[in-house]
């Protein structure tokens, strides 16, 4: 294996094939600091915590995995999903294979496949068998809309679309099996490791039962449309069993609410996230500027973790009832008008009281790209997997509010209130902005040249970023010394990806966990609140720390 640096606070590890990595995360299960490992085509990723466990004692620790050690295998899971075998791509697929239409659906009925990770959506397993036949290029021009239940083929992999997204998997069917329930433990159907079998729909189940992890089976034998097998064992060890960094406590509501009057251009409810779900395809999402949203509560006396308001630009919002409220992160002129239209300007940062009616007015931002608000007792919202973020990219969480929205407020806690606020010089557009970053993964994928622009030259935010990622402009592309692209790996928040275009994409909280671009670099930990406070025209300097 080669283990390299993912950043500051991940390694990723590069084994022989498919076959090592699924073993090697199986046999990683419980090393003391990961956080959680996100299996790759051929690779695994491996957060770890800093403060329990070094990078170079982490490595050794992974290094010193033996044979035996590797090839343990934990009782898999087992599901049986029955398929219409009438999707769009099917009969171009037999061409592609040289196969007929039936004889494609009989070799992917006859395949046992096993879930090698997730990534592209929640729920979205990538399964390998062992028959060769299955090597199906992508569609060379991607759907823009593919149904959820959509079987699919791509390269050796087969999977199931868990909800309505694009594609460019090649259609060989579709199913009635629900792939991804928030309300089911664990939420996906198809973890890694899973052993899936596909049935024709309409065809009586074999077998007794429980679908392994997903709970019992009904009267029938099947759930959500799938058959359980009899052979069902217990769900694999995945990240799920891991503890999480944070997790969002259930907390009563207060009288008071909290009235979107103008959103901004997004308004969203954040919180800490939900880390430790990255081996389902799940982001830890959160507030992007974590330091102002720590800020916001502690000004306020809530737990570290609650929920606060994250605006991208100015917004108008109505309080409802009395309380207390703060503004943190972006800086812009901040206005309270009372319902007798009386106006007061608020101070950054400084906790103040709020009556009924009184309208808090979030002017354009001078300095940094995103508002926080935080209110005594906490924003709330229904969790989803622990927490109340809303994550753009994968649909989880609380949907963007919109003008005429009331969100609930706590019940304030026992918590003493800070008032000494940290001041933070946040950028402006067209600022130069100094990043910290570690090289790695796959800078060996780029000429020594293109390292050097990398560092040596600025670049722009475009207007194309957003919570999932920045796109980055530069006058000098980053030339690749290898052409291509890579099997589906992990990325960590502050990836920097490079696409074939060679103008970089920095990863934000809600970016894609798996992809198959070269990541030549990615932020340190302390530089990823700084990222999300870059408005666009804001220009970056990256510096290579050890």
């Amino acid at each position: 294996m080669r283990i390299l640096t993912a950043s500051d606070r991940a390694l990723l590890v590069e084994a022989a094939d498919l076959d090592e990595a699924m073993r090697l995360n199986r046999a990683w299960e419980g090393v003391p600091g990961v956080v959680e490992r996100i299996p790759g085509a051929r690779t695994v990723l491996v957060r770890f915590d800093p403060l329990r466990v070094s990078a170079d004692a982490l490595a050794a620790a992974l290094a010193a995995t033996t044979e035996a050690d590797a090839a343990q295998t934990l009782p898999a899971a087992e599901v049986t999903i029955p398929v219409h075998y009438d999707g769009e791509d099917l009969h171009d697929v037999a061409a592609l294979l040289g196969l007929s239409a039936e004889e494609v659906a009989n070799r992917h009925l006859a395949a046992s496949w096993t879930v090698a990770f997730s990534g592209f959506a929640p729920g979205f397993g990538y399964a390998v068998s062992e028959d060769a036949v299955f090597d199906v290029p992508r569609r060379a021009s991607p759907r823009t809309r593919v149904p959820a239940g959509s079987v699919g083929l791509a390269g050796p992999f087969t999977g199931v679309y868990p909800r309505e997204s694009p594609g460019g998997w090649q259609l060989i069917g579709r199913t009635d099996a629900v792939m991804w329930d928030i309300d089911r433990d664990p939420p996906a159907l198809l973890g890694p490791g899973t052993v899936v079998r596909f049935e024709r729909a309409g065809r009586p189940s074999t077998g007794s039962g429980t679908q392994g992890g997903v709970g019992p089976s009904t009267s029938s034998g099947a759930q959500d449309g799938v058959s359980p097998s009899a052979s069902s064992g217990p769900q694999p060890q995945t990240s799920l069993a891991e503890p999480k960094e944070w997790v969002a406590e259930p907390v009563e509501a207060s009288p008071q609410r909290l009235e979107v009057i103008r959103p901004s251009l997004q308004l969203l409810i954040q919180d800490l996230g939900r880390p430790g779900y990255a081996a389902l395809g799940v982001s830890a999402s959160g507030a992007a500027d974590r330091t102002a949203a720590r800020d916001a509560n502690r000004a306020v006396g809530n737990e570290p973790g609650a929920a606060v308001l994250e605006s991208v630009g100015g917004a108008v919002l109505r309080f409802h009832g009395s309380g207390v409220a703060v503004v943190t992160g972006a800086v812009g002129e901040l206005v309270i008008v009372t319902a007798e239209d009386a106006e007061r300007g608020i101070p950054h940062g400084i906790p103040f009281a709020t009556a009924d009616g009184d309208e808090l007015h979030l002017g354009a931002p001078a300095r940094g790209l995103r508002y926080v608000i935080g209110v005594r007792g906490g924003i709330l919202a229904s969790l989803a997997l622990g927490s109340r973020s809303s994550d753009t990219l994968a649909g989880l969480g609380p949907a963007p509010l919109a003008s005429g929205d009331v969100v609930a407020v706590g019940v304030p806690g026992p918590r003493a209130v800070d008032l000494d606020p940290r001041m933070r010089d946040l950028p402006a557009s067209g600022d130069l902005v100094g990043l910290d970053i570690t090289l790695g993964p796959r800078d060996d994928w780029f000429t020594p040249a293109a390292l050097g622009v990398l560092t040596d030259q600025e670049w722009l935010v475009t207007l194309r970023s957003d919570r999932v990622g920045m796109r980055l402009q530069g006058d000098v592309p980053l030339e690749r010394a290898v052409p291509g692209e890579l099997p589906s790996e992990g990325a960590v928040t502050g990836a920097i990806q490079v696409p074939a275009d060679g103008q970089p994409v920095l990863f934000l909280p809600d970016h894609p966990l798996t992809g198959g671009y070269p990541i030549i670099g990615a932020l340190t930990d302390r530089c990823l609140d700084l990222a999300g406070q870059l408005p666009p025209g804001v220009r970056i300097r990256f510096r290579v720390v050890g």
